[in-house]
């Protein structure tokens, strides 16, 4: 048994269940003339997990920040390279400021590499994350000059993959807890 024809509209549009025609304005359905693509802009930022030892364990100072909805994240501190610095000089500079914690370059993590959006354009963004041990400083977010961070904590980094907000940075604690296993 064959199940009836559906009615359809001029230019073959079959109409919904129930044979009732669809009206469609063709104003709304006009082609629009395609909007100019956005700029691309380039920016590059350096953080990392500064480490210090506290009764024995390794722990990271991370940081809570509100992302683009509004939510408190936590997540490694990072921030713009300034003039001309090296992303080393960056990742140490941007976690004194976000952590208060001041630190040295003990290895390379890695590199994320991703690309947002905003109203005005397209940002492809690439970050270079280090392993840094803390030689000094006290945890406090006062010194962010943005007032991005609005909490810092120190994590052990075994613990990190549970905190981290983002894939990619539960990734870099991953191979920053490598690097130090390695240098035990």
């Amino acid at each position: 048994m064959s199940s009836p024809a559906r009615p359809s509209l001029p230019g073959g549009v079959p109409a919904p269940p129930g044979g009732h025609a669809l009206r469609i304005d063709p104003h709304l359905t006009a082609a629009k003339p395609p909007s100019p693509p956005l700029p691309v802009v380039d920016e590059t930022s350096a953080g990392g997990i500064v480490v210090s030892k506290r009764d024995g364990v390794d722990h990271a100072a991370v940081i809570a920040r509100r992302n683009r909805a509004g939510r408190l994240e936590w997540c490694l501190p990072k921030g713009h390279l300034e003039g001309e610095e090296t992303p080393e000089e960056a990742a140490i500079r941007e976690i004194a400021e976000e952590t208060g914690i001041v630190g040295e370059v003990v290895g390379r993590l890695g590199v994320i590499d991703y690309w947002f959006s905003g109203d005005d354009r397209r940002v492809h963004k690439v970050v270079h994350h280090f392993l840094l041990g803390a030689v000094g400083g006290e945890l406090s977010v006062e010194g962010d000059p943005d007032s991005e961070a609005e909490e810092a904590a120190w994590v052990p980094v075994t613990e990190l993959n549970g905190v981290l907000a983002y894939p990619n940075e539960r990734r870099l604690a991953e191979a920053a807890l490598l690097l130090l296993v390695d240098e035990a």
